[in-house]
């Protein structure tokens, strides 16, 4: 049994459709025959019992129906009315009460036993008895004709009651036989429609494990069923798995490429210092210096790296006030930035945004740090701010009057470590990660930004927030 079941582990989910498509059509339609096969015999037996009562009612009604003067004899020679009221299969036998036979009636079959218990007059006995070879229902009543009395003598031989069955019986295992067929054909073929697209699947995983992501198949299943929604939720997955193994390995990528210079530079000053730094306060303590620098620029470059890695989903909860956000990022500027002027102008109401804080904050900090920086040499730069609260959106532009971007350069501001231009940025301090990680909070927030700017002039980004 153990042994069966563990074979039934290995075979195809195919086989496994078709077995077990084939044994339950199997056990229901054996269920079924057996209950009509039963039901059937049962019928056709009673039917065959109420024949032979049938007949042996017509016979007694036709000897006591005779005058009272006829005799054995005359009966004997005009039998054919009593021939007509049997079948072909029927035998009739007149007897007196001493079991002597005096009459017979289509002699088909041999005499059956006399019965050993007294009769009265039209009383009746049927047994079934098999009669050379033959069952049939026997049927004795006792029956008067004329001034004789005596016992008539019924055999119904059960012959075509047993060739219904067989025919029937054999009937049925035919037409079992085709369903099956049937059956096991038609599962065959839902099989290959219904596992062909889960070999697909299949066949796909081994693909992707063997050649990568950039090896994912296309499927030709377009139902929108279970099986449809596998594929589907698979794609998505491969997706995801791809975005994260992509932001994975571009993560390693960055971080290898651009924590190289710093750690040049700090194992450069290390070893200054011990060649003949140490001894020159001057020497060592910048030395010191530089290397805490690069080592916080190092530190806070794996912080945006690992942040632009991970792929938190959006708090759907968040809401923040965007004026009290704004003010706080604001004083955290002047600290670092005191001669720059801020400007907020709002208008309508002051609903709250979809959004966290945190992420709200992170978003305000980076666009306008870096407009600082990057125009760090434009005198009194301003960084005006319009808050327009409408019916269904919360509008917000960041407008600087530094520099601006030249318009071949807007497409890849939000790519990381991309500098516009570096004989012009290179004085600028930063990871080159801001916008990254800005343009990864607004596409988590579902928040549309757009950037404009001109050179000269300035640049204007614009926020479109959904209201809480």
């Amino acid at each position: 049994m153990k042994k069966g079941y563990i074979k039934q582990l290995h075979l195809s989910l195919k086989s496994k459709w078709m077995l077990a498509v084939g044994v339950t059509i199997f056990i229901s339609y054996a269920i079924i025959s057996i209950v009509l096969y039963v039901a059937l015999q049962t019928w056709l037996i009673n039917n065959e019992e109420k024949n032979a009562l049938r007949t042996i009612d017509d016979m007694s009604t036709f000897f006591e129906a005779q005058e009272n003067t006829v005799t054995i004899q005359k009966l004997q020679n005009n039998s054919a009315l009593m021939k007509a009221i049997l079948t072909q299969e029927q035998t009739v036998r007149i007897f007196n009460l001493d079991g002597i036979e005096i009459m017979r009636i289509n002699d088909v079959t041999s005499a059956a036993e006399f019965p050993t218990e007294e009769m009265n007059y039209f009383s009746t006995i049927i047994e079934k008895q098999s009669i050379d070879g033959t069952e049939g229902y026997v049927i004795h009543r006792a029956v008067r004709i004329g001034q004789f009395q005596g016992i008539m003598q019924l055999i119904h031989p059960l012959t075509t009651f047993h060739t219904m069955m067989n025919y029937i019986l054999t009937t049925i295992l035919i037409v079992g036989f085709g369903a099956m067929l049937f059956s096991v054909s038609i599962s065959y073929y839902l099989a290959n429609v219904l596992v062909k697209p889960i070999v697909q699947l299949r066949d796909a995983m081994h693909l992707v494990r063997n050649n990568g992501f950039k090896a994912q198949p296309q499927f030709d299943y377009s139902a929108h069923d279970e099986l449809g929604e596998l594929l589907q939720m698979y794609r998505t997955l491969m997706n995801e798995l791809e975005i994260s193994f992509t932001k994975q390995q571009q993560f390693v990528a960055d971080a290898s490429h651009e924590l190289r210079t710093p750690i040049q530079v700090i194992e450069g000053h290390l070893s200054l210092i011990k060649r003949w730094g140490k001894n020159d306060p001057e020497i060592l303590m910048e030395s010191l210096t530089t290397s805490l620098t690069e080592i916080t620029r190092m530190k806070k470059m794996i912080e945006e790296l690992l942040q632009l890695a991970r792929r938190e989903e959006a708090d759907e909860s968040a809401a923040a006030n965007i004026e009290e956000v704004y003010e706080q990022v604001k004083e955290e500027l002047l600290q670092l930035y005191p001669d720059t002027q801020f400007y907020l102008a709002v208008v309508g109401q002051r609903a709250e945004a979809a959004v966290t804080e945190h992420a709200l904050a992170q978003i305000f900090r980076n666009i306008m740090s870096n407009s600082i920086r990057y125009n760090s040499n434009v005198p009194n730069l301003q960084i005006n701010i319009l808050y327009n609260d409408t019916d269904s959106t919360i509008l917000v532009t960041i407008e600087d009057n530094g520099l601006g971007i030249p318009k071949e350069h807007l497409p890849y501001i939000f790519d990381r470590f991309y500098r516009v231009d570096e004989s012009r940025t290179n004085h600028v301090a930063g990871t080159g990660l801001g916008l990254s990680i800005t343009k990864m909070l607004v596409d988590k927030y579902r928040i549309l930004m757009k950037v404009d700017s001109t050179l000269q002039k300035g640049t204007i980004f614009s926020l479109k927030f959904h209201k809480k």
